[in-house]
């Protein structure tokens, strides 16, 4: 009897059993659910994360090849940005996820490194999978891989150069490196111009620090030109059109009225009916709705604006008034737009028009409406001292633009990340290297089987200069074996200058990096690695299946999708991978 309890033990049909002594087998499990224990479940946890990182592994670095990614509905996207790949294939197995996750975090924090962190999250389990082999206790991995973690941020930090946060040269060339590794190449010396720009003219000084909001550069993108006809402009651009065909199309010193209430009459909460009975009182019923709608623009005008921003609704009745002054009107703007356009103009958002006055207003030099293919546009330029600027980006067509706005993303935020911690280091694996080398010294001084897992730590770091020479059709062991030797002398600075082939000094190839992108990508690795490799055991239980049709808790006349009830058992519905 023992052996049969023996065997429904891993049987899923069964449900999952344990026993107690000479007692019947008790169910644990619903029917169909699964468990996968010890060293079955790291292997599958390992598997799956080695296949992600080798996803994106051919896209690392200059060389790197793009993906085509066609959702259901036929869509395609076609990127080398890691998180954007990650997050357009729909993973469902939950370890990958981590590692989705990881490469998502990344590009919130830094911008960039989406790729690195998940090709070393996975050299790092595939480097412990060879320790779980030899016996090696999970635990003890996971301790070597957080002091080698933290070791390895302290290394970098060592050799990473401060600059001054404002020095546009330096800046510039981050911006390139960042757009080295993406379709936008060839432009990246005029689009590092522009991003430098924007970003400098909308950080904030706190004392010796600044700050910036990636929020305060607004990126529009539009098909058609080329990436070369990509510019910036100082304020705004509104993807709207001006509401009345009698107003004019352009107006040179602007001032600006920014409002967030409707020029219409408000309709009353409750049903309120109006009996008329004669043509007459009609008559002096419209003649008071369109008075009270005069007032309204009257109010407007008085305050010496020549523009007038709404974010709610302008009754047709009030167009014709503001187009007979003059003023240009745009209506229903979004409400993060109107705070950007406040930022750009100085002007401060009204509520109520009884309040708008002259000091309110903001000034532009130009507000103009123009055609930008089949779309009009409503240009605010020519702001002082914008603290909100617009990137128009333009390419060949809506893919291209698409990658163009990816990449100028990670741009942007590469270039915040050092105006906010003015700290380099190079690029081009040196400072993987660096801090490899510096790990395999330090390793020896520990005790134990830490000293493997620290060394193997070391290794997985070598995996982001090795992949950087595979992509760029280099030899990599060779390649590796010259770096080492040369990183051992103390040339800190050297790496793979993979556009031209050898190993060169970074710092004369201006391929430079932020500090903060390096220590993120090692600590969302190293995070992600340990928590998968402290997973011994996957319980998986199969969704309930719902009420059956026509029964309570069922949505009514649903009966033929049997799981409405609880939205239980709609495939990729469980943590929506898709959404993330």
């Amino acid at each position: 009897m023992q052996s049969i309890k023996g065997e429904s033990r891993d049987s899923p049909s069964m449900g999952m059993q344990a026993t107690s002594k000479g007692t019947m087998p008790v169910v644990l499990l619903k029917e169909g659910g699964t468990e996968t224990k010890g060293r079955d479940a790291q292997k599958n946890n390992i598997a799956a994360a080695k296949i992600i990182a080798e996803i994106v592994h051919s896209s690392l670095g200059p060389r790197g090849m793009d993906k085509m990614l066609v959702d259901s509905l036929g869509d395609v996207t076609i990127t080398n940005d890691g998180a954007t790949i990650l997050k357009e294939i729909d993973v469902q197995h939950p370890a990958a996820k981590m590692l989705v996750e990881i490469s998502k975090t990344t590009d919130n924090e830094v911008g960039d490194g989406t790729t690195s962190v998940v090709v070393l999250a996975g050299s790092l389990l595939e480097s412990a999978e060879s320790l779980l082999d030899q016996d090696v206790h999970p635990t003890i991995i996971v301790d070597g891989y957080r002091k080698a973690a933290k070791k390895a941020k302290e290394y970098l930090k060592n050799i990473a150069d401060k600059i001054s946060a404002n020095d546009k040269s330096i800046l510039n060339k981050i911006a390139k490196t960042s757009m080295q590794t993406k379709l936008v190449r060839k432009d990246s010396e005029q689009l590092a111009d522009i991003i430098v720009k924007s970003i400098l003219s909308v950080a904030e000084k706190e004392g010796e620090n600044y700050e910036v909001d990636i929020d305060d550069v607004k990126v529009e993108k539009k098909a058609g030109g080329s990436i070369k006809d990509s510019a910036i402009v100082q304020g705004i651009v509104l993807d709207k059109e001006i509401v009345h065909g009698g107003m004019p199309k352009k107006i040179t010193d602007a001032k600006i009225a920014l409002i967030n209430t409707a020029l219409e009459i408000s309709k009353t909460e409750t049903d309120a009916k109006i009996n008329i009975s004669n043509p007459q009182q009609m008559k002096s019923f419209l003649d008071e709705e369109n008075r009270m709608l005069k007032t309204m623009v009257d109010k407007v005008i008085g305050s010496g604006a020549n523009v007038i921003l709404c974010q709610k609704g302008i009754d047709d009745m009030a167009q014709h008034y503001l187009a007979k002054a003059g003023i240009i009107a745009v209506r229903r703007i979004k409400e993060s737009d109107l705070t950007k356009l406040a930022k750009a103009t100085g002007a401060r958002i009204v509520t109520n028009l009884d309040d708008l006055f002259e000091k309110d207003l903001g000034n532009a030099d130009l507000v103009e409406e123009r055609k930008i293919e089949e779309d009009k546009w409503v240009f605010i330029e020519g702001c002082k001292h914008p603290k909100s600027v617009t990137l128009l980006l333009r390419g060949g067509s809506q893919r291209v633009v698409d990658e163009v706005e990816r990449s100028v993303h990670d741009a942007l935020m590469v270039v915040k990340d050092v105006i906010e911690d003015p700290l380099i280091v190079a690029g081009g694996g040196a400072p993987e290297t660096f801090a490899a080398t510096k790990l395999r010294n330090w390793a020896k001084t520990l005790e134990g089987r830490e000293q493997l897992a620290a060394e193997k730590f070391a290794d997985a770091l070598e995996t982001i200069p090795l992949t950087l020479s595979e992509n760029a059709g280099m030899d990599p062991i060779d390649t590796l074996t010259v770096l080492r030797s040369k990183q051992t002398k103390g040339e800190k600075w050297t790496g793979i200058d993979v556009m031209k082939g050898k190993i060169a000094n970074m710092k004369s190839s201006d391929i430079i990096e932020p500090l903060a992108v390096k220590l993120q990508i090692v600590s969302a690795a190293a995070e992600v690695a340990c928590m998968i490799l402290r997973i011994d055991d996957v319980i998986a239980t199969q969704k309930s299946a719902g009420p059956p049709p026509g029964a309570e808790g069922g949505m009514p006349g649903m009966g033929g999708m049997p799981d409405m009830g609880g939205m239980g058992g709609m495939p990729g519905m469980g943590g929506m991978p898709g959404m993330m």
